[in-house]
């Protein structure tokens, strides 16, 4: 499957979880259920006493995997952005955490998702966010225009993630930080999970592994790269989740065991000095 086709599928599939969302209902990651109960990504991830002052449309289309702005140490006056801001929360709370001398941005590529997080914007009474319409693999912003990347299981659903790192790269300013949550794999994963497109949108299938995950950050230019693992996902939360994508359960589930895990990603812009020139090594 062309990347193309990955980011077409996606698009279509969280447009439709955007309308279900500003419909009342619940915007699940895998978008194949009204609801989340079943779904082992997006379920119980957000502290309450964070999202319970954010519009309920918001929260309802929370489609990630973990909570990078409760572990991103935002700092007041800050700017930051957000790759695949979806129904803005991420946004709305980076927000509130570096306050009205900072800046929110929240990137999408679709548009049903960005009107939905305009409207959480105008009801939650934010105004240092700036919603903008674009790719992960090309950011519409300019070098060294942020001081934190943060995204929420979002990565993984490219299919060009070396170019979607170039990008996190470029973004920042020198010393800037990549905080990131997303799902990563540990081991080798069965070949017909990664051809499943169900699994792609639903945040599986897309997921690369720890250490080559590690490795293209730092092919991207990053240093003081860290991985910790939030959340080991069990086979009998998935079991539903595998079964819609068309998968046996039985056959496949003792080849994923323990090795799908929602991550927090650190790492680091070196400093001006320490940074290469293009098309240099080292």
């Amino acid at each position: 499957m062309s990347g193309k086709d990955i980011q077409e599928a996606v698009k279509e599939k969280y447009g439709a979880a955007a309308k279900r969302a500003a419909a009342g209902g619940t915007a699940c990651c895998g978008g194949g259920t009204e609801r989340c109960a079943g779904d082992p990504i997006s379920r119980d991830l957000d502290d309450a006493s964070q999202s319970s002052a954010l519009p309920a449309e918001a929260v309802a289309a929370s489609l990630g995997c973990g909570n990078p702005t409760a572990l991103a140490e935002l700092q007041s006056g800050e700017v930051v952005l957000d790759l695949g801001s979806g129904g803005g929360i991420d946004v709305l709370l980076s927000a509130r955490r570096v306050g009205p001398t900072g800046t929110a941005y929240g990137l999408d590529m679709t548009d049903e998702m960005l009107a939905l997080a305009r409207k959480n914007q105008k009801r939650a009474g934010v105004e240092n966010v700036e919603f903008v319409k674009g790719t992960i693999e090309n950011i519409p912003l300019p070098d060294n225009a942020v001081d934190v990347i943060i995204s929420n299981c979002v990565i993984n659903l490219s299919g060009d993630k070396d170019r979607v790192l170039r990008e996190a790269f470029r973004v920042p300013k020198p010393g800037g930080r990549f905080a990131v949550s997303d799902v990563v794999i540990r081991g080798e994963v069965p070949a017909e999970v990664r051809r499943s497109v169900e699994l792609w949108v639903g945040c599986i299938a897309g997921a690369l592994e720890e250490m080559e995950y590690r490795e293209k950050l730092e092919a991207a230019g990053f240093e003081s790269i860290e991985v910790e693992p939030t959340r080991i996902y069990q086979v009998a939360e998935a079991r539903e989740f595998l079964t819609a994508a068309g998968l046996d359960v039985d056959v496949v589930g003792p080849q994923i065991k323990d090795k799908f895990m929602s991550a927090f990603m650190r790492a680091k812009k070196p400093p001006a000095e320490r940074q290469s020139p293009p098309g240099c090594v080292g």
